[in-house]
């Protein structure tokens, strides 16, 4: 299958907090797109031979985000794809740097009633451990939407089909086309 945009010299990163849909919808986009897709807590769960909750437990997000920074820089170097990034990883400023020289960043921006009802389904997110999801993403959503909004596309995506965010983002993808080379 061809892309509607067609070939990607760029890879396309998904930002945005827990909950937002970075990697179901991230599958998605890239059958949309005829590339392949990654997910980062994949390859670092992967690179580490441990879960995400694990390396937060024992050694700390600094190590984790450390350990993930290095997984995004290696991705990066691969032909372009679709990536869904972990949620802090737009705000950790080496990561974001190199996502904004070697990728095009796509902020997925979801409201925090939306997310929390999303991430309450599972215990598996170490930030979220023993405490309100709300009152996590909210706090969150104050550090990091300024954060996020420095990403290249800003897609709202609601409580709505994921084929309709990608529908949202190939449309974005499409008006960014116009003026900027993917």
């Amino acid at each position: 299958m061809s892309s509607p945009l067609g070939p990607l010299t760029r890879t396309i990163a998904l930002v945005g907090l827990m909950g937002a849909g970075k990697s179901s919808v991230g599958r998605r986009l890239s059958v949309a797109l005829g590339v392949p897709f990654r997910d980062s807590d994949d390859e670092v769960e992967r690179a580490a031979g441990r879960t995400v909750s694990d390396i937060f437990a024992s050694m700390g997000e600094p190590a984790f985000r450390e350990g993930e920074r290095r997984v995004i820089a290696r991705l990066l170097d691969e032909p372009p794809h679709i990536l869904a990034t972990g949620g802090g990883a737009f705000i950790n400023e080496e990561t974001r740097q190199l996502i904004k020289e070697k990728a095009l960043s796509v902020w997925l921006k979801a409201d925090i009633d939306l997310l929390a009802r999303r991430v309450g389904r599972k215990d598996t997110r170490p930030l979220l451990r023993d405490k309100d999801p709300r009152e996590v993403l909210e706090a969150l959503a104050k550090v990091r939407h300024p954060i996020y909004a420095e990403a290249d596309i800003t897609v709202k995506t609601g409580d709505t089909p994921h084929s309709a965010a990608v529908d949202e983002i190939l449309a974005a993808l499409m008006t960014w086309q116009e003026t900027h080379p993917l």
